[in-house]
This record gives structure tokens, sequence and C-alpha cells, in this order.
């Protein structure tokens, strides 16, 4: 996480700058949240504990049932089973 003066930084940066420079930064951003995810979920494995923000802010807690390219299969316990991107998951202890 950065600090806030450092994210200040980047916000006075970016209201200064050009629609070319702007596609720039968001082609990085993009690369770098895809980067973060794909090394979250090579750590998460089937079995492990996880929580996420459900539909209406709910926390919800379940058990990995399946690995996919995308996304996790998580078992609540309840009816149904949630298709979960990694990015929004955390292990839980």
């Amino acid at each position: 996480m950065i600090s806030t003066d450092e994210m200040k930084n980047v916000m006075g940066s970016i209201s200064t700058m050009s629609m070319e420079d702007i596609s720039k930064v968001t082609e990085m951003i993009s690369m770098r949240r895809t980067m973060l995810g794909n090394k979250l979920l090579r750590t998460i494995v089937v079995g492990d504990k996880v929580s996420f923000e459900g539909r209406g802010g709910v926390t919800v807690f379940g058990k990995v049932t399946k690995v996919m390219v995308k996304n996790i299969v998580v078992d609540t316990g309840e009816v149904r089973k949630w298709r979960v991107p990694a990015t929004l998951l955390t292990k839980v202890a």
C-alpha cells in the first residue's frame, strides 16, 4: 500500500496528463492487476478456507472446491457454490 502523500502525488500527476498518457497508465494498471491476480491464484489450493464480500456487502466464508483459470469455486455450505475471481478472495487462517 502506498502512503497518503504518494497517493496525492499520483492523483496530481493524473490530473495533468494527456489522453495518450492516461491510456498508457491505464494499460499499466491493467497489467499490474492481472499480475497480482495470477500471483494470488497460484497461492490458493483446493481445501483452503477463504472469505469474500458477497452481494449486498455481506462477508461470505467458505472452502475452495475447485481452482479454474480465472475463477475459484467456493462452497459456502449453502445450496449453491460461488464462482469468485481470485482477486476478491482473502485466505482465512
